[in-house]
């Protein structure tokens, strides 16, 4: 009995191997015709779509295309940086070699207790500080006034090393015609002494105003758009603040010795100060229009 029931269980394994052999054989003959690469399937003339799950994302039957890959340049500020690095460059070097100069152009300014009229003397004898620091203005309010018209869009940034030249050269044109003009005014009417006073305060807010745009056209230039927005804003506000400043300081340098009432002095700087700013921006707007 014991023989005859251990003969049984060894037959019964043989058999359940076999099948189970079987199955794995035909499970691996499954897989190997569900790998099949596409290329078997034409070579025997069958759509790949026998051997591969259809797709909506695959698409088989077309032709393969290649897609060229172009680099995007993006605009730079690669001319920016070098312009406002020379400039800030070239202001330090006009700190370092006119510093006497530097210092009392801001003590007249302010109006220390010192006498004015002491150190204003020695402003107007220094000729060389004093014109190098107007070709600084020219530069920074040149660079300022094209940082403007390119955060209103009023320009395109394409040639802006020609638009910057061009905006220097404008400012550095316009008050030199300025200075031009009051000197022959005061030669012809014989007031020479009240109007090189009148030169003096012009050129005197200029300059500060010229040094006081520095930090403001960096952060124009490199910072975010809402930074810009209001950096753009105060400086606006602070410009027309020196502008009212200018105003005021130099008719009361000059009320003594021309006997003028304020009405006529504001008409007078309408006239010679405020139209012209307003025609030239006027006309620069115009030219930009046409050609940009």
């Amino acid at each position: 009995m014991f023989f005859a029931a251990s003969l049984c269980a060894q037959s019964g394994d043989t058999v359940v191997v076999k099948k189970d052999s079987a199955t794995l054989q035909q499970d691996s003959l499954q897989a190997k015709q569900s790998i099949a690469p596409a290329d078997t399937a034409k070579q025997v003339g069958l759509k790949p779509a026998t051997f591969t799950l259809k797709n909506k994302l695959l698409n088989m039957d077309a032709e393969p295309v290649s897609l060229a890959v172009q680099v995007k340049q993006g605009p730079t500020d690669d001319i920016i940086f070098y312009l406002v690095a020379a400039m800030l460059l070239l202001l330090a070097f006009l700190k370092y070699f006119y510093n006497r100069y530097f210092t009392n152009l801001f003590r007249v300014f302010f109006n220390t207790s010192l006498r004015q009229s002491q150190l204003t003397d020695q402003l107007l004898q220094a000729k060389l500080p004093s014109l190098f620091f107007n070709l600084f203005f020219g530069i920074s309010g040149g660079i300022y006034v094209y940082l403007l018209l390119s955060h209103y869009q009023l320009i395109r940034t394409g040639s802006s090393l020609l638009l910057i030249f061009f905006s220097v050269a404008v400012m550095g044109l316009v008050y030199f015609l300025k200075f031009c003009t009051l000197k022959f005014t005061g030669w012809i009417t014989g007031f020479e002494e009240v109007t090189n006073t009148y030169v003096f305060v012009i050129f005197l807010i200029n300059k500060i105003i010229g040094i006081f745009l520095v930090p403001f056209i960096i952060i124009i230039s490199f910072s975010d758009p809402g930074i810009v927005k209001i950096a753009v804003l105060v400086s606006l506000m602070s410009i027309g603040i020196f502008l009212l400043l200018r105003f005021f300081r130099s008719y009361g340098l000059i009320q003594n010795q021309l006997k003028i009432n304020r009405f006529h002095f504001f008409l007078y700087i309408m006239g010679i100060e405020i139209l012209p700013l307003l025609l030239i921006y006027k006309g620069l707007m115009v030219f930009l229009s046409k050609n940009l």
